[in-house]
C-alpha cells in the first residue's frame, strides 16, 4: 500500500467519524414505539419519575422542537437514548411515535424531538443507574423529581440536591422535589437509601459502645494501677510538718 492509498484511507475515516459527530441519526422505532404509562396530571412544567434502573419524563412542550441531554462527568454532554415516546394533545389525545408529526433523532450530543404542535405534553423513558440523578433544564419554570421507594435526601454527605433551595414531600413512601422558577441551570440529585441510613445508624451505635466501653476499661486499668502503688507505698504522701523540727541544734 502506497502513500496515497494510506492518505486516502486516512481521509475515510476521518469523514466518518465527522460523520459519527455530526450527522443525525434517527433512533430506532420499536424503541420510541416502545409502550408505557405516564401520569400527565403533574402541575410541574417537568416532572422526573425515577425508578432504579430507568425514568420517566413529562414536560410542557415549549415548542415545536425540544433538545434533550444527559451530562456525564467523562464525556460532558450525550444524547439520551429515550424510548416509550408519547405526546399529548390539549383535549387529552396522547400519540406514540407512529404519529408522523413525532419524532426523535441523535445529533452530536443532543436528542431533538420534533412534536406535532406546540401546545400540549411530550413524555419519555431513559434509563439510569446509581443513587444520583441529573439534568438540565429544558423548559423554564417549575421542576419536579419524584425519588425511588424507600430512598430520601437531607442528610449531609448521604446526600445533595441541586439547587439547594426547593420544596420536598413525601407520599406513598417516596419523596418528591420541587424547584419553582428554573431556568438555565442543571437539576442534581443524589440521596441515599432508608435502609442504609438504619445501617450506618447501627454500625455508629455499635462504634460508640465500644468508645464508652473502652474508656471504661482504661479508667479502670488506672485505678488499679493506682492502687497497687499505694500498696507498695510509691504514693504514700507525708506530712511536711511531721519533719519538720526546726533546724539542727548547731544551726540555732
Amino acid at each position: 500500500m502506497n502513500r496515497r492509498h494510506v492518505f486516502a484511507l486516512g481521509a475515510l475515516l476521518v469523514l466518518a467519524a465527522l460523520a459519527g459527530c455530526f450527522g443525525s441519526s434517527e433512533l430506532p422505532e420499536d424503541d420510541l414505539n416502545e409502550e408505557a404509562s405516564y401520569d400527565w396530571n403533574t402541575s410541574a412544567n417537568a416532572t422526573f419519575n425515577l425508578s432504579r434502573s430507568s425514568y420517566t419524563v413529562v414536560v410542557s412542550v415549549p415548542n415545536e422542537s425540544m433538545e434533550v441531554w444527559g451530562e456525564d462527568a467523562i464525556e460532558g454532554d450525550t444524547p439520551i437514548q429515550l424510548r416509550a415516546l408519547k405526546f399529548r394533545y390539549p383535549n387529552g389525545t396522547v400519540v406514540n411515535a407512529s404519529h408522523d408529526n413525532l419524532s426523535a433523532s441523535s445529533d452530536g450530543d443532543r436528542t431533538t424531538i420534533e412534536m406535532p404542535t406546540d401546545e400540549g405534553q411530550v413524555a419519555y423513558t431513559a434509563s439510569r443507574s446509581g443513587k444520583s440523578f441529573s439534568t438540565p433544564v429544558v423548559v423554564n419554570g417549575t421542576h419536579e423529581v419524584i425519588l425511588p421507594p424507600g430512598t430520601r435526601v437531607g442528610i449531609p454527605l448521604l446526600s445533595q440536591t441541586n439547587p439547594g433551595d426547593m420544596e420536598s414531600s413525601v407520599s406513598d413512601n417516596r419523596q418528591t422535589l420541587r424547584w419553582e422558577g428554573l431556568t438555565d441551570e442543571t437539576v442534581s440529585v443524589r440521596y441515599y437509601l432508608q435502609r442504609d441510613l438504619l445501617l450506618f445508624g447501627g454500625l455508629g451505635a455499635i462504634g460508640l459502645l465500644l468508645a464508652i466501653g473502652g474508656s471504661i476499661y482504661y479508667l479502670r486499668q488506672i485505678r488499679t494501677l493506682e492502687q497497687q502503688r499505694e500498696e507498695i507505698g510509691l504514693d504514700v504522701d507525708y506530712d511536711d510538718d511531721e519533719f519538720d523540727d526546726g533546724p539542727p541544734p548547731g544551726m540555732r
